[in-house]
Parts: C-alpha cells; sequence; structure tokens
C-alpha cells in the first residue's frame, strides 16, 4: 500500500517565539541572534525577509540589508517548551513521527488519514490545532516519501498545505534552481552549474551518473532518485530508540570549527556518562549533523571494539564530522549516538575496571581544564603534556 506523509515545519519559529514573549514585536522586521561580530542570523521574521535577510547569514551583513532590524536574544527554554507542545499535538494523531529538528517533523498519516472523507482535512486539522494550541503558524508538505513531502512543506510559507506526488514533480519541482532541492549544498551548485544543471529536472534528466559522480560522489544514486522523486527512507519514531544519543539544537547557526570541536566533545562526554550509567557500549557511532536549511545527514562508522569512554566517543564523531561536513553552511543541531551494544558479559568485565579508572581520570581532567584556564583556551594539548609529564 502506498504511503502518506506529512512534513510539518513551524513558519519562522524563534522569530514567532519572540513575538509570543513580546507582542509589540509583531509586523516588525527581526532576527533571533547574538550580538557579537560573529553572530549570524539564526531565524528572520517575514517582514525581515522581505529585505533579504535570512538564516545563516552574519548579522552585520542583515543589518545593511534592513537598517531598521531588531535584534532579539535566543530564549532556549522557551523555544524548547514549544516544540513539546507542538510534538505532542503530532503525536495526539500518528504515533508513526521522526522528529528532524526542534521545529519541524515526519509523520507517516497512511492509516490515520483513512478516516478523514477529504484527505487534506487531516492536514487542516493539524495545522489549526497548531495555531490555535501554541499560537504558532505552520506549513505542511503532503507526499507519498518524506522527500516529496519536504519539498513541498516549503513551496508554500506561511501557513500553507501543499501535495506533491510523483506525478506533480515534472510541473511543480523540476523548474525549481538546483539550489533548493534538499540535499544539494552551496558549495555544490557552481560544480552543477559547469556541467549545465541549472534546475531540479536538469539533475533528474541527466542519463549518464557518471557526469555527475564527481559532484556527489558514493550518493549520486541516491541524489538522482531524489530528483525523480522517489525516496526509500522510512520513518525513524526515535533516533536513539535503538541505540543511546544526545543531540544540542544550537541557540546560533554556526560555521566556527573550533566551536563545533566544542560542541562535540561536550555530546561525547555526556553521552559517556549516559551509557555508563545504563552499563552499555556499542560497535556504531553515528554523528547527526542538521545545517541551517533542514538538511539533515546522519553517517556512521563501525568499530572493531565497542565503545563508550568520552574520548573514543569525541574521536571517532570528529572522524565522522571531517569527511562529511559541509563547511560553507552554517550547522543548527548537532547528534552523537551509540548503538549495535555489546554483549552484557563483556560489558560487566569492561565497565567495572572502567569504574576503578573513573576517578583517576575525573581528577586529571580537572588538572587539565585548570591549566587550560590559566594557558588559555588554545592550550589544550599543552596542558594535557603537561599533566602527562
Amino acid at each position: 500500500m502506498a504511503r502518506i506523509y506529512f512534513h510539518i515545519d513551524l513558519n519562522a519559529f524563534f522569530a514567532n517565539a519572540e513575538i509570543l514573549r513580546d507582542p509589540s514585536l509583531k509586523g516588525k522586521p527581526i532576527a533571533v541572534s547574538g550580538k557579537t561580530r560573529r553572530s549570524v542570523v539564526s531565524t528572520a521574521s517575514y517582514e525581515a525577509r522581505k529585505f533579504g535577510v535570512h538564516s545563516a547569514m552574519s548579522i552585520s551583513e542583515a543589518q545593511k540589508l534592513c537598517p531598521d532590524l531588531i535584534i532579539i536574544d535566543s530564549h532556549f527554554s522557551w523555544y524548547a517548551e514549544l516544540s513539546k507542545q507542538f510534538m505532542d499535538i503530532v503525536k495526539s494523531y500518528t504515533t508513526e513521527l521522526e522528529q528532524a529538528s526542534i521545529d519541524e517533523c515526519y509523520a507517516d498519516v497512511t492509516e490515520v488519514i483513512m478516516r478523514y472523507q477529504r484527505p487534506l482535512d487531516l492536514a487542516w486539522e493539524i495545522q489549526r490545532r497548531i495555531l490555535s494550541e501554541t499560537k504558532l503558524p505552520c506549513s505542511i508538505g503532503v507526499g507519498p516519501n518524506m522527500f516529496l513531502a519536504k519539498m513541498a512543506s516549503d513551496m508554500k510559507k506561511p501557513m500553507g498545505i501543499t501535495v506533491l506526488r510523483i506525478r506533480d514533480i515534472q510541473e511543480k519541482m523540476w523548474p525549481l534552481p538546483i539550489g533548493e532541492m534538499r540535499g544539494v549544498g552551496k558549495k555544490t551548485i557552481p560544480l552543477l552549474d559547469e556541467i549545465g544543471i541549472k534546475t531540479i529536472g536538469d539533475l533528474a534528466q541527466v542519463s549518464n551518473l557518471e557526469t555527475i559522480r564527481p559532484v556527489f560522489g558514493k550518493n549520486t544514486e541516491e541524489i538522482h532518485r531524489k530528483a525523480n522523486g522517489y525516496d526509500d527512507r522510512v520513518i525513524v519514531k526515535d533516533w536513539n530508540a535503538k541505540s543511546m544519543g544526545v543531540s544540542e539544537t544550537l541557540l546560533e547557526d554556526i560555521t566556527d570549527y573550533d566551536e563545533i570541536r566544542g560542541i562535540l566533545r561536550r555530546l561525547a562526554r555526556k553521552l559517556s556518562t549516559r551509557l555508563h550509567e545504563d552499563r552499555k557500549a556499542g560497535y556504531k557511532v553515528t554523528v547527526r549533523i542538521c545545517y541551517y536549511d533542514f538538511r539533515n545527514i546522519d553517517r556512521s562508522v563501525r568499530l572493531d571494539h565497542p565503545v563508550w569512554r568520552a574520548d573514543d566517543l569525541f574521536v571517532s564523531a570528529m572522524t565522522i564530522f571531517d569527511a562529511n561536513y559541509d563547511e560553507e553552511d552554517a550547522i543548527r543541531l548537532l547528534g552523537v549516538s551509540v548503538d549495535d551494544f555489546a554483549d552484557d558479559r563483556y560489558l560487566t568485565k569492561q565497565l567495572n575496571l572502567f569504574d576503578l579508572q573513573k576517578a583517576q581520570k575525573e581528577e586529571t581532567d580537572e588538572v587539565i581544564m585548570d591549566l587550560n584556564h590559566l594557558l588559555g583556551s588554545k592550550a589544550f594539548i599543552r596542558a594535557s603534556d603537561i599533566v602527562k609529564e
């Protein structure tokens, strides 16, 4: 039986969340961002977008485009509260839900939609409930797979409901610029332009995949299938359902490599603590990267031994990240997870050993942190060497 997917996306989420906190901001050009020189726009209101302000743009550039731009600090706990309300509403219709980020999700509604006389009534009902109960507008894309549902939700904002079927793609999707296709990054666009691929339709109609393989590498077949409207992914109800993982949605979209390293280090430590508390270690480490434009990338590595220590997790995560990061695009979420858990006998032996070493390691870490503070943030290697000696 053919599946029916919704992609539900809260429109200008952070900006609209700030308007709920301060209604006087309604109708004004605002951007949610930090206020330092390195800050970038996390979300802009639609009034600001009319001036060309968009996510991942430097705040200085945004202010040049829109001199009256109002810059608002992030309030992440408030966003998390609203996000939970949003997800709970969708979950009341179907348990087949995958949260893609703090403000978007995929839902397999194949079964529940049969209860409605007119299929789009379900989308309309969900949209109206979200607006009524959270005061947040959303767009809903409807498609036979997750990719087309996502493409559809982008086609009409705010408060749009768009259906995109396989038979619709030549008319609705193929004419779009190649940069609007999910999975095509900024630095890929000029490479495709050089070989005459300017629209999604151009990519879809490539007959010899070897002409685009230098651009997409191992993802060539997958990207080409998506351009033709096909996507084999299925809903993952909980990213950590068969694994254990942690993730962090960032207050600002970031590109700074050192900052990214720091976040992955922090996630590795947090995950290590959880693994140890639950007496688990796994052979497979996965990193999730969610870019500013909502592209999600999940990449994994399988190891020859199970891991749970923070250092091992960090090294594996950085190896995966370095191999897959599109350095020109800002990141809005990072996650690290472990699965394919080792058997209990191995864990009992290894984790007992870990317990004996833990106190000494924590004491060493504290010394390193103190030395780093004294020597400066770029002195981690020097501090570590001092402790080792």
